[in-house]
């Protein structure tokens, strides 16, 4: 049984927070639903940062790395950074796999990602 996919998205010095609100995220209607509200956010606010916070995410979809990969080239057309925090260790292992983790940066939780000039 699919969880509800869902985000909450604030921000935080010129930073977006997006936070997963279930722990598995493999809807694929429901992630192109948070797509299209992060591109919103993105579009009206243009964040220097996008930090996809994965603090009690324990699966997820491979659609979700093209999600990410989007969204990212969505902020490279004005330097802008995806950057991920507080995943666990069998999550990364995915983007090592998939050789990602030369694409995004990782940070051991959210402050810490917030903080990093980019």
């Amino acid at each position: 049984m699919n969880e509800k996919v869902g985000v909450k998205i604030t921000s935080e010095e010129n930073a977006a927070i997006i936070n997963f609100t279930s722990s598995s995220i493999s809807d694929t209607e429901g992630i192109l639903f948070v797509a299209e509200q992060i591109k919103e956010f993105i579009e009206k606010h243009r964040p220097e940062k996008v930090v996809f916070d994965f603090e009690g995410v324990k699966f997820f979809s491979s659609q979700l790395l093209g999600m990410l990969l989007d969204i990212r080239a969505e902020l490279e057309t004005y330097n802008g950074e995806v950057v991920i925090s507080a995943i666990n260790p069998q999550l990364h292992r995915v983007f090592r796999i998939t050789n990602l983790d030369r694409v995004f940066r990782f940070f051991p939780d959210k402050q810490s990602a917030i903080g990093v000039v980019p």
